[in-house]
């Protein structure tokens, strides 16, 4: 990411940069000391998933309302942290980020993603955040298991959001696209992380666990490594898309 990303956001004159940090830290949960090296590379606001509760020090500065990372909006509201969040881009436009859980072969007891993003739009459009009127774009990541589930739910935000992307398993899809309403979508974004493993982690632990059905413990993976994301490009009276190009760049 430090070697790529601030050229790349030059290059793109991109306005905004999300990423998903769930495996920020060793390859399991958030630090604040990740965030911030990021932050210096040019991640201008951080999403999560499963994994983020795995760095109790991440707590604190969840709780604080200017904290560029936010959780699942569909975990229960008692736990740290808010599960959206209206940021500002460097040109001054305000962008609402919602982040959502899946709930097939997650392993996790969630309220409902799709009444909960239905929610939360309608709630900010009542205060008067509108996209297309103060929003200039929404955007949704959906942290799931099953591309079904993602599917659906960029189809029914579609028309309502700029975009819905996917992450979760750290596999990159080819199906960016944009639906009939204008929403943006793509089942998962990938991963930036080493080429040559099995999502990040060393193959002969991973395999062993399969061969054996017995716990391993992971291991980060070394070698050449892969850069995965989406250029989103959004209309500037709608705050729908009008452009995507999915992105790949591979590192030795």
């Amino acid at each position: 990411m430090k070697d790529i990303l601030p050229s790349l956001k030059v290059e793109l004159e991109a306005d905004l940069v999300i990423a998903n940090a769930e495996n920020l830290h060793h390859g399991k949960g958030v630090s604040s000391s990740k965030i911030t090296e990021l932050q210096k590379a040019g991640v201008d606001f951080f999403t999560s998933g499963n994994h983020i509760w795995k760095v109790n020090e991440i707590f604190e500065y969840m709780n604080k309302e200017t904290y560029p990372l936010i959780r699942p909006a569909n975990y229960p509201k008692s736990v740290p942290g808010r599960g959206h969040a209206i940021i500002e881009t460097k040109k001054g436009e305000k962008v609402m980020v919602i982040n959502l859980i899946g709930r097939v072969f997650m392993h996790t007891h969630t309220d409902c993603p799709f009444r909960t993003a239905e929610a939360i739009i309608e709630m900010e459009a009542e205060k008067g955040w509108k996209l297309g009127d103060k929003l200039a774009a929404i955007v949704v990541d959906m942290h799931a298991e099953v591309g079904s589930e993602k599917m659906a739910l960029g189809h029914f935000l579609d028309g309502k959001v700029s975009a819905v992307v996917g992450t979760h398993t750290h596999i990159p899809t080819a199906d960016e696209q944009i639906l009939p309403g204008g929403t943006a979508y793509q089942t998962d974004l990938g991963m930036t992380g080493v080429v040559n493993s099995i999502i990040g982690v060393n193959k002969t632990e991973i395999i062993e666990n399969f061969l054996t059905q017995m716990p391993v413990r992971h291991q980060i993976a070394e070698g050449p490594t892969v850069f995965n994301a989406l250029l989103i490009e959004t209309d500037p009276i709608t705050g729908l898309t009008i452009n995507i190009k999915r992105i790949q760049k591979y590192q030795n």
